[in-house]
């Protein structure tokens, strides 16, 4: 005789089996994804480092060479002082009051008229870029003035002044601000319209619609000014400390010429070069705490 279960006894109910999944969860998948764009950035950075190193014993080898063979040929090095003849020095200069002097005043000079530049030449690039009327009025004058070269403006600038420390300011202002200017111009020209009617469209007022649109899609090309007003307001700065200045890293490499001091030459040369690498290394990092969606898209690379 056949024994029928009832479904609903103990026996009868069927208990569910877990499941196996197959493979890596999504958090080790996302884990491991982090892991290798960590590891890809940490390799190309060393690389780049590696390369640069590479790139300036190069040249510290070739300087060394030419100097110790003293070469001869269409450019002489006889008088070109060594690598290391030119480290002694920079160590001596270094417990030299004077040096450290001569390189906060031309910091100074540099902050100053770099700020004034950068806040004029985003400001009025904004909008000469924005307003037609604006742009017609202003940039025909900002033409005829920028290919001026800043350090024709130094005597000009000695009888504006009363003190020479405020012509040297305003030189390195005008060296900064015409790239500024004119990157700043070109990146609201280069906004996309539709972002500006999609604003609008949904009831941006004129404020919000700078501040939300117009800024943040000009700063790109705004920081690309301030890299190159950096380099331009130095190379002024150095060329009016050497007509008119007292004081700076300027003056000293001039001084150093005329008192036939050419170690102190080289010492001048690469501070200089030095302290424009980090002024350049500030706005290239204050561009990045600017613009984090830059960053989050390098990141996803």
């Amino acid at each position: 005789m056949d024994v029928v279960r009832r479904i609903d006894e103990p026996d009868a109910v069927a208990t569910p089996r877990p499941t196996v999944r197959d493979g890596p969860t999504p958090v080790a998948i996302e884990t491991a994804s982090v892991w290798r764009r960590w590891r890809a950035v940490v390799l190309q950075r060393a690389r780049t480092f590696a390369l640069g190193l590479v790139s300036l014993g190069t040249t510290l080898l070739l300087w060394h060479l030419a100097t110790r063979y003293r070469l001869d040929l269409y450019v002489r090095f006889t008088n070109i002082p060594s690598p290391g003849d030119v480290f002694d020095h920079l160590v001596r200069a270094l417990h030299s009051p004077s040096y450290v002097r001569n390189i906060l005043k031309s910091l100074q000079r540099i902050f100053i008229g770099f700020a004034f530049a950068a806040l004029f030449g985003i400001a009025l690039g904004v909008v000469i870029g924005w307003y037609r009327t604006a742009r017609e009025l202003v940039f025909p004058t900002a033409e005829v003035l920028r290919p001026i070269p800043a350090i024709a403006w130094v005597p000009m600038s000695i009888m504006l002044w009363p003190t020479a420390e405020g012509s040297m300011v305003f030189i390195t202002f005008l060296g900064a601000f015409f790239p500024i200017l004119l990157n700043t111009m070109h990146g609201v020209a280069m906004i996309d319209p539709v972002l500006v009617r999609a604003a609008r469209s949904l009831g941006a007022r004129p404020r919000a619609l700078l501040l939300e649109v117009i800024l943040p899609g000009s700063l790109p090309y705004a920081f690309t000014g301030l890299s190159v007003g950096m380099g331009v307001a130095w190379v002024s700065l150095i060329a009016a400390e050497m007509i008119s200045g007292q004081f700076g890293i300027g003056y000293f490499t001039w001084e150093s010429y005329s008192l036939i001091q050419y170690a102190d030459i080289a010492v001048g040369m690469i501070t200089i070069g030095l302290l424009g690498l980090v002024c350049s290394g500030l706005i290239r990092m204050l561009g990045r705490i600017a613009m984090p969606w830059i960053r989050a898209s390098e990141a996803h690379k």
